[in-house]
């Protein structure tokens, strides 16, 4: 599983790609409960050596950018960082391409909020309440 270097990381990553607003952010939401669900055993424990691997990189990347571990950046510092990540463009040697995993894990993370509540995300249907799946008129 994830060290708890990666969840913190992982818990930051989850909320600045769906911050916390009117709505819940993803952590509040059930999204980092939604991937370690998956990642355990279910539908993507094939890329939980990937994760692993990706976010202690994002860690890295952090630390000589910035001198922080990534979940103490603020927001700012944090969206920068992953707007290079996005590109590409990183500091340090990652193991994996950067870019392609932050679009999965961008993927994973809507999958996260929006998905049945039944599969460990999207706490008490807040992402359906936000886009107003199943509300009456």
């Amino acid at each position: 599983m994830l060290d708890i270097s990666q969840l913190r990381c992982l818990e930051a990553l989850l909320d600045t790609i769906i911050p916390p607003d009117d709505y819940a952010g993803a952590v509040e939401a059930g999204v980092g409960d939604y991937l370690l669900r998956q990642l355990d055993g279910g539908d993507l424990a094939e890329l939980l050596p990937t994760y692993q691997r990706w976010l202690s990189n994002l860690e890295a990347e952090a630390r000589a950018d910035v001198g922080k571990s990534f979940a103490e950046l603020n927001e700012a510092e944090r969206v920068s960082l992953l707007k290079r990540v996005e590109k590409g463009e990183v500091a340090t040697d990652w193991s994996l391409e950067p870019a392609p995993f932050f679009r999965q894990v961008v993927e994973h993370c809507a999958e996260g909020y929006y998905s049945d509540p039944d599969n460990g995300g999207n706490r008490n249907g807040i992402g359906w309440q936000m886009i107003g799946y199943g509300a009456r008129g």
